[in-house]
């Protein structure tokens, strides 16, 4: 087995044991289990005699070290789930215990996401460090969401102590959409509705200061930048530029948000790999005339990380830096890129951050899942299609389209109920005029902010583009087959994705970049 393999199995079986840890209620007991498995298994192939009768005794012994440290890294992985798990159930408990008995909670913490405001009301992500009832005090390190009014304004890193009634979420009757799932997603579990809020003191650890004090003059840039793509272009293509530069949706009218769901673009709102290879690529093209490619690449990095935390690093941004960062580090210091085990590092990093991320976290599998399909799925469909022509590019961004649908199509008819028929043909129309839109519309802002008029000026060229890709997006969500409804069981769910991975495997290459015969 070569080096990069090894590390890819240690990488994909500790994310093996996140998620298994997911499902487990004593987490402890697997983690334990697989300890002691590894620990087994690699006291076996410490025995000289362990492979003595086999034919290569010394390849066995490293493939058994290989399944020790998988199992260990396994153990890893369920542990890290069980601790995170265990540290955002402080909260929960105190909402059963004092919610149901109608007793207040202070809680002291942070905010510590950029407030979302819709009107006269603000959702405050708030990080909680610590609760208290009369009498009793215990120590917390988890997320809550707070329903407040939107005035006084608040922002990320503000210490708080809020005081109010601590409850569970709960899903609205009739309603089909998950609440509760969907704050799971962000890793919130505990609500407050219109608490009393003053200025508190909590504990931040070193991270967290750190994080606050970055994230503050980054999000007063981006909303002078979002203020000045307001002035400088109409609504909604102010608010649509907004989301594809810097993935904030909240702006966009619903009925074109709901276009963009039935016709399966909403990816195009959503920060990606795209968005990152445009900006690195642009940088490190810029940074190279000035200084020396390793000093551009180190530049581009700051750049990259610094974007990731303004756009609110969701999963699909930072599984794009990361493996952007990668690549980056590959071409700066000369080495080979292994997309595979890059997109298993940015998960592991992700996992490491967030081990709620997998389970919970739609957005999270989706991101990894269509990448995943184009890792696996599209060179089996080029290679099955290699007589067509390439048409100027346009088969390779079908193909590509093709793969990442495949990927998503199980876990969105389980998630979300439905089947986009006309995404293909939508996103073909779209996807490359996204260039476009991101460069002229990142141009009306600049200009916008030294001087209005004139980024209305440049706005226009960014207005065309984009109010075509609108009109095409909601032209192709009016006609009457665009979205089908769908309903599978995650059983069903589950062996279409095996089958898929049956599929890539018996279709791989024999050989390491090399096409089947």
């Amino acid at each position: 087995m070569h080096k990069s393999q090894i590390f890819g199995c240690f990488l994909a079986s500790f994310l093996g044991g996140v998620f298994l840890g997911s499902f487990i209620t004593q987490p402890m007991y697997a983690m334990i289990g697989l300890t002691a498995a590894g620990i087994l298994v690699f006291a076996i192939c410490l025995y000289h005699k362990t492979f003595v009768g086999l034919k290569d005794p010394e390849r066995a012994r490293i493939i058994g070290f290989v399944i020790a440290v998988s199992l260990l890294c396994a153990a890893l992985g369920v542990f890290r789930y069980g601790f995170s798990n265990a540290q955002q159930s402080v909260l929960t408990e105190f909402a059963r215990e004092a919610g149901g008995k109608s007793i207040d909670v202070t809680v002291h913490g942070y905010v510590a996401a950029d407030p979302d405001i819709s009107g006269s009301e603000a959702e405050l992500v708030v990080r909680a460090k610590d609760v208290e009832v009369p009498g009793r005090r215990v120590v917390a390190d988890e997320n809550m969401l707070v329903t407040a009014d939107a005035y006084p304004r608040y922002a990320v890193g503000d210490q708080v102590a809020i005081t109010g009634a601590l409850k569970l979420p709960q899903n609205a009757a009739g309603s089909d959409f998950d609440y509760i799932q969907y704050l799971k997603n962000k890793s919130i579990r505990t609500v407050m509705v219109r608490p009393r809020i003053e200025a508190g003191q909590a504990a931040l650890s070193w991270y967290q200061w750190t994080t606050a004090a970055v994230y503050r003059p980054l999000l007063k840039v981006k909303h002078s930048f979002e203020h000045a793509l307001q002035q400088s272009l109409a609504e909604p293509v102010a608010s649509y530029i907004d989301g594809v530069l810097l993935g904030s949706r909240q702006n966009i009218p619903a009925n074109i948000q709901d276009a963009f769901q039935k016709t399966s673009t909403t990816h195009i709102l959503a920060i990606s790999g795209y968005n990152i290879a445009v900006i690195a690529e642009s940088l490190l093209a810029v940074a190279v005339v000035f200084t020396k490619r390793r000093n551009a690449f180190w530049i581009s990095t700051v750049v990259i990380i610094l974007f990731t935390i303004l756009t609110g690093a969701s999963a699909s941004v930072v599984r794009a830096a990361v493996m952007g960062l990668l690549l980056l580090a590959a071409n700066g210091y000369g080495r080979l890129y292994d997309p595979r085990n890059s997109i298993l590092c940015a998960a592991a990093v992700m996992v490491l951050i967030n081990p709620l991320a997998p389970r919970f976290d739609v957005g999270f599998q989706l991101s990894f899942l269509a990448v995943l399909g184009m890792i696996y799925l599209y060179p089996i469909l080029e290679r099955r299609l290699q007589r067509v022509p390439e048409a100027g590019g346009l088969k390779e961004t079908i193909l590509m389209a093709v793969a990442a649908q495949l990927a998503v199509a199980p876990i969105l008819a389980y998630t979300f109920h439905s089947f986009s028929i006309v995404s293909l043909p939508t996103n073909l129309i779209v996807l490359p005029l996204m260039p476009y839109v991101m460069l002229f519309g990142f141009a009306a802002g600049v200009a916008g902010w030294l001087f209005v008029p004139f980024g209305q000026l440049v706005g226009w060229i960014a207005w065309a583009v984009a109010k075509f890709q609108i009109a095409v997006i909601s032209w192709f969500a009016s006609l009457p087959f665009a979205s089908v409804t769908v309903s599978i069981h995650w059983l069903t769910m589950t062996a279409l994705y095996a089958l898929l991975a049956w599929w890539a495997w018996r279709n791989r290459p024999r050989f390491p970049n090399a096409p089947r015969s």
